[in-house]
């Protein structure tokens, strides 16, 4: 045999060779696959649990609520909780589906109805005039370079770090000083000049390419012109996605009323949750229902969006 031959035989069994190790590559990766699949369902299931929970719950009667959860919120005498000695019955399916809290809800106690406008009051023109200023703030930001537009964007991001529990008080003086304590104001004006879109927006135009809007500018277009026809246009998903987050958190807000609204008339439904007391347990699960629904509509409606304005560097799509 000359040398640098290979023996007969050999070049098939090389092929089966490689053949054999690219089955157990891919036997592998379908392991891990089905194991990071049951992974991602197991946490899937732990999350949507406590929603599924409560919308089942709410079509319960109050009579089998109070015989499964009855435990839970019972109080002392005093005031005090009572220690749990038994497990409590978690059911997702009703004995029997009642509407009777639905109904109570929507028909009987219009104070509920009246919590939730109130958050859509004051939630709604946060979100609006929110994105109208970041979008001015941000097209700045990103057209004009500078040294004192970087300090202030700087500014901008370390304002956004800071949780909302340490502006607060400067917040409560301020509104104080402005006479606005105890009105809707107190809520809108810290909402709309909130520096989490404009960073957003920001980011986002900022990776638009020079060449787009030298090419407007080219053909005539002015600063509005070019804000108007070609960076909001491109923004399209960033403004949704900033919509989404932004009507979220301030859906969910808790602090901002109860520091800044003394009236519990104005306060939104968010806070009116939390006093429900424990003889309407049933419908505190209908209320949470209710509340949850503007939420998840919006998230299934701007999902694609959502996730177009993460991943989305910018520029002309083909």
């Amino acid at each position: 045999m000359s040398r640098g031959k290979k023996a007969p035989g050999s070049a098939e069994r090389d092929y089966k060779r490689v053949r054999r190790r690219a089955k157990r590559r891919r036997a592998w990766g379908n392991v891990k696959i089905g194991a990071a699949t049951l992974v991602a369902a197991f946490f899937a299931f732990l999350f949507l649990t406590p929603i599924v929970l409560t919308i089942t719950n709410s079509f319960m009667a109050s009579s089998e609520i109070s015989a499964n959860y009855g435990s839970v919120f019972a109080t002392t005498s005093s005031g005090g909780k009572v220690y749990i000695s038994e497990k409590v019955n978690l059911k997702f399916i009703p004995d029997m589906v009642s509407f009777s809290q639905y109904v109570t809800v929507l028909f009987k106690s219009p104070e509920y109805l009246l919590k939730f406008w109130n958050s859509v009051i004051l939630v709604g023109p946060i979100v609006v005039f929110q994105l109208t200023v970041a979008s001015l703030a941000s097209y700045g930001f990103a057209r004009f370079r500078g040294k004192l537009r970087e300090i202030v964007f700087f500014l901008y991001i370390i304002l956004m770090l800071m949780p909302y529990q340490v502006t607060l008080v400067p917040n409560y003086l301020v509104s104080d000083w402005l006479n606005i304590l105890d009105t809707r104001w107190a809520i809108w004006l810290p909402g709309i000049f909130s520096p989490f879109a404009v960073f957003l927006l920001t980011k986002f135009m900022r990776r638009i390419p020079t060449s787009v809007l030298e090419a407007a500018q080219i053909d005539g277009a002015g600063e509005w012109q070019i804000f108007r026809r070609v960076c909001l246009p491109l923004c399209k998903g960033a403004l949704c996605s900033a919509a989404i987050l932004v009507f979220i958190d301030y859906w969910n807000m808790v602090e901002q009323p109860l520091i800044l609204l003394s009236d519990a008339e104005m306060h939104p439904l968010s806070v009116f949750l939390s006093k429900i007391n424990s003889g309407e347990i049933g419908l505190a699960f209908a209320v949470a229902t209710i509340y949850m629904i503007p939420t998840l509509l919006v998230f299934l409606y701007g999902e694609e969006y959502l996730v177009e304005g993460i991943t989305y560097q910018g520029g002309i799509k083909g």
